[in-house]
């Protein structure tokens, strides 16, 4: 799939929301699920290193990453809907600030499997925690819609990155992931 065509389906994903962003509608929590994920240091870094890490990879992993957290978060946010939450959850998100960023900062190519699974894990402590933060007297799913959409807007944003870029500013991506990473040790940390 070419950056082109990711660019104009992320276009056609987000042409709902942008009707609904003029007065009139009411706000029916899509505004709180587009600000969730850039609102937070930790779901920001973790978004974007998912689509640097996808940039970073060869063959169907370039959008398996990336298509596998979106639709794990969603998973994630209807159980978070439900009032279910994860042990640690908190920790879960930073640890996957931690390790996403040394994901890109290493460059690492898992296997397929391996590299799906560990994204799916980081996606569902990501999607429960935006579940459990449903503002009150919102639409669920409005409410999704907002923070999927940001999501695929925060992959697509790092993805474009590594791919638009010259070669030669890889060391530039790697080191993102690297301040990621500390980034996602200090949360661990406090």
């Amino acid at each position: 799939m070419t950056l082109k065509r990711i660019l104009g389906a992320l276009a056609l994903l987000l042409t709902p929301a942008l009707a609904f962003a003029h007065p009139g509608h009411g706000d029916n929590g899509l505004i709180a699920g587009i600000s969730h994920p850039l609102g937070g240091i930790d779901h920001l870094l973790a978004m974007l290193a998912v689509g640097l890490w996808a940039a970073q990879q060869q063959g169907a992993a370039r959008w398996a990453l990336p298509c596998t957290f979106v639709g794990t978060l969603l998973i994630g946010g209807m159980l978070g809907f439900e009032g279910m939450n994860l042990a640690a959850l908190e920790s879960g998100i930073a640890a996957s600030v931690l390790a996403l960023g040394l994901a890109v900062a290493l460059a690492v190519r898992p296997p397929l499997v391996m590299a799906v699974g560990a994204t799916a894990l980081f996606a569902l402590f990501h999607g429960v925690a935006h579940g459990l933060e449903l503002p009150e007297m919102s639409s669920p799913w409005t409410y999704a819609a907002g923070f999927v959409a940001a999501t695929a807007v925060l992959h697509a944003a790092g993805y474009a990155l590594v791919r638009v870029l010259p070669q030669a500013a890889a060391p530039l991506v790697r080191l993102a992931g690297a301040a990621s990473a500390v980034t996602g040790a200090w949360l661990l940390a406090g």
